[in-house]
């Protein structure tokens, strides 16, 4: 059967205005709506319309995580998504185990293709594509824009600093989306109710054979600056020499 895998993450909505705590511990998360990222969402969007052209015949949804990620994965199963799996851990989980992880479901389904976001807004990090790709040794399509498969073959428009790119990549492989890819459909009511009775399946992350460890510890979170109060100047003078005294001319 040809599946797609589609991996999302759970993160505060980016509708929330996030705040630092005052210990400058992290981020504030207490009582703050968690979606689904938004990048993911694109990414699902996309898999599920490949699958309606008739071209893979499941989609199936990916998160790792602790088990709070249950509605973001009800939620995607909702959209569509014909069945869910938790890869479930309490560790904080960084690039390179999510993409030992993604490797280890991809040797147990089998996929045509593996659809991420290009990043997550919580740590944006735009790595676990890449990295996936590299021990999955098959070829990346990162920044997506536009996704044509044709056959065992998709044609991938990326963009890049100096516009749209194109390449082809032979499949399997992974491919990262951008935000112009789609734009995600609405979940309505009675999707809702048909997603309760799809399966989600969940295993722990040792089961696949990783053990998230952690490499990279944040020491300290801190606000942005507040921004400063703009000046008013007679004229070009002022401006000159108000310049001049910050050292920018």
């Amino acid at each position: 059967m040809k599946r797609i895998l589609v991996g999302i993450k759970r993160v505060v909505d980016y509708n929330v205005r996030v705040r630092v705590r005052p210990d400058g511990s992290g981020v504030a998360t207490e009582g703050a709506k968690m979606s689904i990222n938004p990048f993911d969402e694109i990414a699902l969007e996309e898999a599920l319309r490949i699958k309606e052209r008739g071209l893979v015949e499941e989609v199936v949804v990916v998160s790792i995580g602790s088990s709070d990620a249950q509605p973001q994965l009800r939620t995607a199963l909702a959209m569509g998504a014909d069945r869910a799996i938790l890869v479930q851990t309490d560790a904080a989980v960084e690039p390179l185990d999510a993409a030992r992880l993604f490797l280890a479901l991809a040797g147990r389904e089998q996929p045509l293709a593996i659809l991420l976001g290009k990043q997550a807004i919580d740590d944006d990090n735009n790595q676990t594509g890449q990295m996936l790709a590299a021990l999955w040794d098959r070829p990346q399509a990162t920044f997506a824009s536009k996704v044509e498969i044709d056959g065992d073959v998709a044609r991938v428009t990326r963009e890049v600093d100096a516009g749209l790119e194109t390449v082809e990549v032979d499949l399997p492989a992974v491919i990262t989306v951008d935000l112009r890819l789609n734009e995600p459909r609405y979940v309505k009511l009675p999707d809702i109710m048909k997603a309760k009775k799809k399966p989600l399946d969940t295993i722990s992350a040792t089961e696949l054979g990783v053990t998230p460890r952690q490499r990279v510890r944040a020491v300290r979170f801190d606000a942005p600056a507040a921004r400063q109060k703009g000046v008013v100047l007679k004229d070009v003078t002022e401006l000159v020499a108000a310049l001049k005294n910050r050292g920018l001319v």
